[in-house]
């Protein structure tokens, strides 16, 4: 096999409660992890040394070497599984960048799972999990690209199966405004508000109001988002900026995307069902 193909599916938060700021300065946490059938694509060649080239419309600026989780995630699969051999890389980020997506973590598990089979390592998750899992608190979920709960700060996973869930009709959706992850996490009132539950009824971001405080727009486009018909979830995933909505079906989700296209043509946006 001299060709290899990956998605890097896209990640939201059904839910995330944050339960306490630990002495570290991280949050513990307890998240719902779910993964869009759409995202970044990698495509991976066998070759004598590691390279990486980025296209696509959110590649500017990204770095090409050893700064990109990418990169990191293709030397650490070298060592970790004593590969003499390298593989020229391309990523097409179709995702925005720092976006709430786990777009980075998702791409570097999803070169992860490329290598494994441009290089025939026949590596199940828990050992990709043990090469790259040390990269970031997103990327062992990413491997999978499964929904698993998530608790710690995101670290400690376990396969969480909600009935009815996939194939559920999704809406990404982002005012293509800056939202870091820290000033997000600081803004965070400090009250925990109690575990996550299973009945998505008692699903939450506690995020939400300080990444809204920081970034208003999130919330006209969770305001957009509910005002929408056959929406049954409206959330922001992960920090911001990008929040989401399910739908009872895709001609609903694809009404929405239409209209929201029409009305907010600079916001970005992408519609897919969830895995």
């Amino acid at each position: 096999m001299n060709r290899v193909t990956e998605t890097a599916h896209a990640k939201i938060n059904l839910a995330l409660h944050v339960r306490a700021r630990r002495p570290d300065g991280y949050h513990e946490i307890e998240t719902l992890f779910a993964f869009t059938d759409g995202g970044d694509g990698v495509v991976v060649e066998a070759a004598g040394t590691l390279s990486l080239d980025i296209t696509g419309p959110f590649a500017e600026g990204l770095p090409a070497d050893e700064g990109n989780l990418v990169m990191q995630a293709a030397r650490t699969m070298q060592r970790h599984f004593g590969i003499a051999a390298g593989a020229c890389i391309r990523l097409e980020k179709r995702l925005p960048v720092a976006a709430g997506l786990g777009g980075g973590s998702a791409d570097a598990a999803a070169v992860a799972r490329a290598l494994n089979r441009l290089w025939v390592l026949d590596a199940d998750d828990a050992a990709l999990i043990a090469a790259i899992g040390g990269l970031g608190a997103d990327v062992a979920a990413c491997v999978s690209s499964r929904t698993t709960f998530g608790r710690g700060i995101g670290e400690q996973l376990e396969p969480a199966a909600v009935p009815g869930l996939p194939g559920t009709s999704v809406l990404l959706v982002n005012p293509m405004k800056p939202c870091l992850t820290g000033p997000v996490y600081r803004a965070w009132d400090g009250a925990d508000r109690g575990s996550l539950a299973v009945h998505r009824s008692a699903w939450r971001n506690d995020l939400t109001p300080g990444a809204v405080a920081l970034v208003p727009e999130i919330g006209l486009v969770l305001y957009v988002l509910a005002e929408m018909e056959g929406t049954t979830q409206v959330a922001m995933s992960g920090s911001g900026a990008t929040c989401f909505a399910l739908f009872t079906d895709d001609h609903a989700r694809d009404a929405a995307r239409d209209e929201i296209g029409d009305m907010y043509p600079g916001w970005w946006s992408m519609a897919g069902r969830l895995r």
